[in-house]
């Protein structure tokens, strides 16, 4: 029997109707066998103060065990402003330092996200300049940028657009195999 993968999905988004948040929800339920994800919460992490590194607060505290635990990561990145949120970059932030105690370095991982016309293309650009730089080990392909969300969403977040669904279901294989081959 295949290893089992667990996965750390992180969402750049608080809203509540989160489309980014819903993609994580949706993979959830797209999983392969011998594999499962757990949603991470960034609502409880303050905004970063490097004086506070040595002594993070209890949720970035949280959140590191949670990375360093997981076998590989999944990130849903909005795009505001042609980049990504302040709350997942401060996240990240957190979790990156200090450097000699960062949970991602040689960490599997993968990108996706769901947005408007551009579906998070540049922001998804971004965020992989900061995964190269904390040494993630991220997946090249297949790559997943929705376009549109609010048209391929139902009210209650599930994905409802097929060409959609058979992409992230795409993305999710893809990232197992990826975690159990850099195991």
């Amino acid at each position: 029997m295949a290893t089992h993968i667990h996965i750390l999905g992180i969402s750049g988004s608080l809203r509540r109707g989160s489309f980014n948040t819903a993609l994580l929800r949706n993979a959830q339920a797209m999983l392969p066998e011998g594999a499962s994800l757990e949603i991470a919460d960034l609502s409880g992490i303050p905004l970063f103060n490097q004086d506070d590194e040595h002594a993070p607060p209890e949720a970035v505290v949280a959140l590191k065990a949670k990375i360093a635990g997981a076998d590989a990561l999944l990130f849903a990145v909005p795009e505001y402003n042609h980049s990504i949120p302040g709350v997942l970059k401060n996240a990240i932030d957190w979790a990156s330092r200090p450097v000699a105690d960062q949970p991602f370095s040689g960490k599997p991982a993968a990108v996706m996200g769901a947005g408007g016309r551009f579906g998070t293309a540049r922001a998804q650009l971004h965020f992989r300049q900061i995964a190269a730089c904390l040494n993630m080990l991220l997946l090249p392909k297949p790559e997943l940028m929705i376009p549109s969300a609010q048209q391929k969403f139902d009210a209650d977040g599930a994905l409802t657009d097929p060409e959609a669904r058979e992409q992230l279901k795409a993305l999710v294989d893809a990232l197992v195999a990826w975690a159990r081959k850099l195991r």
